[in-house]
């Protein structure tokens, strides 16, 4: 799965320049997921942040302008599925903390991978609090595959809760790992392991 977790991240950075909505009805949550990547994309062409020694100031810019954009308490909930309920407020907080500084860890990874793709938006859906968006990625080879961006309402904010790469839904594959893991151990255990892969 790391592969299409770079793809994933990577995505978020794409030149939103190059392509435009197929669908005309594309209204606000598109409109904000094209800011959030035209706004990481600024980032990484400012040749003040481009340099080893930019390295942390680059990284507090990108994590600024993509982490809002997140829901990273409500994929947290998704991800540990049932078990969700099974666990005491303290318990929920850590394992909301941990889980976010593991996407964020894989974020800022792959972030440096950035090689210039192109993406395309296809089209959006709305139901009520919930939408979707998705976007077709071409890479340098040519080559397409496609990522959808799950978000709800958030006041006026869309928010992503979930990214389905061709089809593998992020928050999926993560409850299937912390299901196989809880399976056999506590969630403490759980808890420890996550903490092991971003400390």
């Amino acid at each position: 799965m790391s592969r299409k977790f770079t793809t994933f991240f990577s995505a978020l950075v794409l030149t939103a320049g190059l392509g435009q909505p197929s669908d005309s009805t594309a209204g606000v949550p598109t409109d904000q997921i094209r800011a959030t990547v035209d706004r990481v994309l600024m980032i990484l062409k400012d040749p003040q942040l481009n340099s080893d020694d930019a390295k942390e100031a680059r990284r507090t810019e990108l994590s600024k302008a993509i982490f809002p954009r997140f829901d990273f308490e409500e994929m947290a909930k998704r991800s540990l599925g049932a078990e969700w309920r099974r666990r005491t407020p303290a318990e929920q907080k850590e394992f909301i903390r941990l889980f976010t500084e593991l996407l964020k860890d894989s974020y800022v990874d792959s972030i440096e991978s950035y090689r210039g793709n192109k993406v395309i938006y296809r089209r959006e859906s709305q139901d009520g609090a919930y939408a979707n968006v998705g976007t077709k990625i071409i890479d340098e080879r040519g080559g397409e595959f496609a990522i959808d961006y799950r978000l709800n309402l958030e006041g006026k904010d869309w928010k992503v809760y979930d990214v389905i790469i061709e089809n593998v839904s992020i928050v999926n594959n993560y409850r299937s790992q912390f299901q196989r893991i809880l399976s056999r151990s506590s969630f403490a255990e759980l808890l420890q392991k996550i903490g092991d892969k971003v400390h």
